[in-house]
């Protein structure tokens, strides 16, 4: 990775949040980001362009926003409750794998792979669960990581994920996504028999990638839900429900949801939640959502640390990190493969 790569790192969350304020604020920031870049000295490298620059300065202004946002509520909490005003962590400058950090238990981690054909809605279904609405406008998307973390009846809980609609040409890099999957949403569209049929091949090769890691000589059963979307578009369904049951039987759940209005999705959530052992409330209906330094400042302070504390800390709450970004494919290819190397033997890698 050059220089240039490094730099650009961090700039993708930030600008989606920067993107996420109203007008005024967004003039003001830019402003004075600006000014930052034009005062500051830079190191002189010819790959780093004046946007660069830019984008780290509306990087360091947005941070430094959050962190006078935090303080005022915080003082306002410290006078209202009598209590003396207490310090905040600093926002991270990078993404937080809180498994990494032994922050949050192996088993409170899981990484959804959402799976299906063009335009189905996918990316809207997971926009729906990390709490924000509905979009019209359709852009195909390569490849799309997202981190939820939660915090619920005082444990921790992080939620990686995957849009796997970019691997859809390319067999090794989606059996990589499978095998490192403990969850699996397998999208078709209503309209489009196609994509039902697509859905269903995929669920055989997820169950036969796993039987396979699993060294089992039947197909394994795997923690997946089946989600037939656009169901509000009632007049050009071509898919009915009793067809679907009789293709899946039993074993796979399946729900008819609209990602436009809302229809279906939270049974999904609910059905997702239960197949991998987490808590109901990682529902976007039951929780809270709230910003990333403040879910820092509550597990600072669940910790025994001095931190913020928000009100009803009990009350279940979550955090979307706009910098999370998928693990590389060593770091894949090492869970797949696991830490059974021992006497310097390596298992047999099962991803072609």
């Amino acid at each position: 990775m050059n220089a240039t790569e490094k730099f650009y790192l961090p700039v993708d969350g930030i600008l989606k949040m920067f993107n996420s304020l109203p007008a005024h604020q967004q003039s003001h920031i830019t402003h004075t980001a600006h000014q930052s870049a034009a005062l500051s000295p830079v190191l002189q490298h010819p790959k780093v362009s004046d946007i660069t620059k830019t984008g780290m300065g509306i990087i360091k202004t947005v941070k430094g926003c959050w962190r006078q946002q935090d303080a005022r509520v915080g003082a306002s909490r410290s006078s209202s409750s009598g209590n003396r005003q207490v310090s905040i962590e600093r926002v991270p400058k990078r993404s937080v794998d809180r498994l990494e950090l032994g922050l949050t238990k192996p088993r409170n981690c899981h990484r959804i792979v959402v799976l299906g054909a063009p335009k189905v809605g996918k990316t809207n279904i997971l926009q729906r669960f990390l709490g924000n609405e509905f979009e019209e406008h359709y852009e195909h998307t390569i490849e799309d990581f997202h981190r939820k973390l939660f915090h619920i009846r005082g444990e921790t809980y992080q939620v990686d994920l995957l849009d796997a609609a970019g691997e859809r040409d390319f067999p090794a890099k989606r059996r990589l996504s499978i095998l490192t999957g403990d969850i699996f949403l397998l999208v078709f569209s209503l309209d489009d028999r196609e994509s039902l049929n697509e859905a269903c091949e995929l669920l055989n090769e997820i169950q036969a990638a796993k039987a396979k890691l699993l060294k089992s000589k039947r197909p394994a059963r795997v923690p997946a839900v089946m989600c037939g979307n656009k169901a509000d578009l009632d007049a050009q369904r071509v898919v009915r429900r009793a067809e679907v049951g009789t293709i899946l039987g039993e074993d796979v759940p399946y729900f008819e949801t609209s990602a436009k209005n809302g229809t279906g999705l939270e049974s999904v959530f609910r059905a997702l939640a239960s197949l991998g052992g987490l808590p109901d409330e990682t529902s976007p209906s039951r929780h809270q959502l709230i910003s990333i330094p403040t879910y820092q400042s509550l597990c600072v302070g669940r910790r025994g640390r001095r931190g913020i504390r928000t009100p009803g800390l009990g009350a279940p709450c979550a955090a979307v990190d706009p910098l999370a970004r998928r693990p590389s494919f060593t770091s894949d290819l090492r869970l797949v493969l696991g830490s059974s190397t021992k006497n310097n033997k390596p298992e047999k890698c099962q991803i072609q």
